[in-house]
């Protein structure tokens, strides 16, 4: 069920959540309105232990879903760190080439090029269903290939071929992670902990004895509503690269243009 969520537009995804909830919530207030709780003869002395046990449901579910929310976040957060740092290492590389004599120079720079445009066009939308992208390893093997034959002469050279592997170290470090973020996502059992969890928290609602039915049914509302917005908030982040709110390649594509871009 929540990958068939993923498939879907974030805002078509969100109404689903937003209905589903709701119609939980309505027809579970009919049913033990009218059904269960004429049964049950509550008094109004349960009314204390009834919003004692409802605040616990509500503190435990609150703090699950509260700790969900975020450690999706950090990781959300985290992984846009490890994307403006490649993007970061792409650019300083570029830079450290430039001091390479030819024919280095031009093959490396033109290396770099390439991979860069090829994260930007092909490998991020790719990322963004899900797939793991694999051609950049061959790319940055090519351009480690061309890096590592050449031979420093002068004390310049050999600070620069050093600043430069490091660079590239750097670089191969935060593609590694990047890629690994790719199949980043909560796991089933957290997925049923919110949803099994939201069912619960409303069916405690319903358990109140209010003589006005809208009254009652409005507050429900708002309680499913409020559900419904942190589910989709967590929904919304849960994979960083997929979506409207995913991760796109503007850090690299502001490298391109501004350093590595033919003039």
């Amino acid at each position: 069920m929540i990958d068939f969520l993923f498939t879907l537009p974030l805002a078509v995804a969100g109404l689903i959540i937003l209905l589903a909830l709701w119609l939980y919530a309505a027809i579970g207030l009919a049913f033990v309105r009218h059904w269960l709780v004429p049964q049950l003869h509550i008094r109004i002395e349960d009314s204390e232990f009834k919003g004692t046990m409802v605040q616990s449901v509500m503190v435990f579910y609150g703090l699950a879903v509260a700790l969900i929310a975020v450690s999706v976040w950090q990781t959300y957060s985290d992984v846009s760190k490890i994307v403006s740092e490649e993007a970061t290492q792409s650019a300083a590389l570029y830079l450290d080439v430039s001091g390479y004599p030819e024919p280095f120079r031009s093959r490396l720079q033109s290396g770099l090029r390439d991979y860069v445009e090829y994260v930007i066009h092909e490998a991020w939308p790719r990322q963004k269903k899900g797939e793991v992208p694999k051609e950049g390893v061959v790319m940055l093997n090519r351009f480690q290939a061309t890096l590592l034959p050449f031979e420093p002469v002068t004390e310049g050279q050999k600070l620069l071929h050093g600043e430069t592997l490091r660079a590239y170290n750097q670089l191969i470090h935060a593609r590694r992670l990047r890629i690994d973020a790719v199949e980043t996502r909560l796991p089933t059992i957290m997925w049923m902990v919110v949803f099994v969890g939201a069912a619960i928290s409303l069916s405690t609602s319903f358990l109140f004895k209010v003589e006005d039915v809208r009254l009652h049914g409005i507050m429900v509302m708002f309680l499913a509503t409020f559900m419904a917005l942190i589910i989709f908030m967590i929904f919304a982040l849960d994979r960083p690269f997929h979506g409207e709110v995913g991760l796109s390649p503007e850090p690299y594509q502001l490298v391109y243009d501004q350093i590595m871009k033919p003039g």
